[in-house]
């Protein structure tokens, strides 16, 4: 069984089931033109227009097939989360797109639904967690920044939240989010090409330095797009607590005990990673349907001179065990 953990997807019967729950969501809003349907919050502009392929499942089943993956495991969709809504309205939006996801999965073959949950309330957020866990759901993903534009995971607001993920030991995804005010992203798709591995970069450092992974035992953090930059700039962390001790903590101990994707692209760049954190500690990733993401995930994998017994880890057994599947 390969099996893909990284991908998203909104589906269709979650919006349409939108225009009968509306009331429900004050501060939310469906925006549709023709097939182009944008949510928008606390009538702010409206997101990205929500593709097809996130929508419809049809592309998604070739995109399965043509790569030979047999499961895929799908988070949301971040522009979706609506971590800016008050935390009440917030909770209930993740319940929603979360029931959502487990209806139209159900009868599907190969599919697997990630948990949303209210970041911006670490108490809800746990609440949403244990809920979704105990509804089927094997683990969540969840943004960097969970005002939405703002914060930090390590916000002390949060303690709650890690606390209840450590007790369940079920995966959490850190994804990071779309948007910066720093204008050199805001050409050549560089927020997708760099400003997304700077955001997990830096949302995953803090959570290192202040030793979360060591503070909540038994978590277990799946740090996206293959950690980011924090695979190539560890030394630099390293010496940033020999340098400063009584400010942070030891960051090497807490970063292998990270997982990750194998969403680098190229064989060599996924080596480097296998040595630095182990192949047990890798797992295949497509960040379907992105055209920023993997279209031949399994790829990178094939042609990075693994053994069998180590593919087989990346691609199928690391994730089973995980995921508890």
């Amino acid at each position: 069984m390969i099996i893909d953990t990284h991908a998203h997807m909104l589906p269709q019967s979650t919006l349409e089931a939108f225009s009968m729950e509306s009331d429900n969501f004050p501060s939310i809003n469906l925006i549709k033109s023709e097939d182009k349907y944008q949510l928008s919050f606390n009538e702010k502009n409206p997101t990205r227009p929500i593709m097809p392929k996130l929508r419809i499942f049809s592309e998604r089943e070739q995109f399965l097939s043509s790569n030979g993956i047999d499961l895929q495991i799908s988070g949301g969709w971040l522009d979706s989360f609506g971590y800016e809504v008050e935390p009440e309205e917030g909770a209930d939006w993740s319940r929603f797109l979360n029931e959502g996801m487990l209806a139209d999965c159900k009868d599907r073959d190969g599919l697997v639904p990630l948990a949303t949950v209210p970041m911006q309330s670490g108490k809800l957020a746990a609440k949403v967690l244990q809920e979704a866990i105990k509804a089927g759901m094997p683990g969540a993903m969840i943004g960097t920044q969970p005002h939405g534009s703002y914060g930090n995971l390590d916000d002390s607001d949060l303690d709650e939240f890690w606390e209840t993920a450590a007790e369940l030991q079920v995966p959490i995804i850190i994804h990071p989010m779309f948007g910066s005010d720093d204008a050199r992203l805001h050409d050549m798709q560089m927020m997708n090409a760099v400003g997304r591995v700077c955001d997990v970069s830096v949302a995953v450092s803090r959570m290192l330095f202040k030793g979360h992974l060591t503070r909540y035992d038994g978590l277990k953090i799946i740090a996206s797009t293959g950690g980011g930059a924090l695979p190539y700039m560890l030394g630099r962390l390293e010496r940033n607590f020999k340098a400063f001790p009584d400010l942070v903590g030891d960051p090497v101990q807490e970063f292998h005990k990270l997982y990750f994707d194998s969403i680098v692209f190229q064989p060599d760049i996924l080596q480097f990673l296998s040595k630095k954190v182990g192949v047990e500690k890798i797992m295949l990733g497509s960040d379907y349907p992105f055209p920023i993401g993997d279209q031949e995930p399994r790829s990178v994998i094939d042609k990075a001179g693994f053994s069998e017994r180590d593919k087989e880890l990346m691609l199928t057994e690391n994730a089973r065990k995980l995921f508890r599947l």
